[in-house]
């Protein structure tokens, strides 16, 4: 196996580091939650134009 090389880092280096996967991470969760909240609003408004040909084909509104 090679030697590992010993890599020094300043503690200016390792912060910026640090808050750039933090960034990254918070980007990736408001991905996941847009992603979620999309599909959730999707659904609803299939349910309701769903509701909406339901009530107005009840009511006689829509051709036959």
């Amino acid at each position: 196996m090679p030697a590992e090389k010993e890599i020094n880092l300043t503690d200016a280096q390792i912060e910026a580091i640090a808050e750039k996967a933090a960034e990254v991470a918070l980007n990736k969760v408001y991905t996941e939650v847009g992603k979620s909240v999309l599909k959730k609003l999707a659904w609803l408004t299939g349910a309701a134009v769903i509701g909406l040909a339901l009530w107005l084909s009840g009511h006689g509104s829509l051709p036959k």
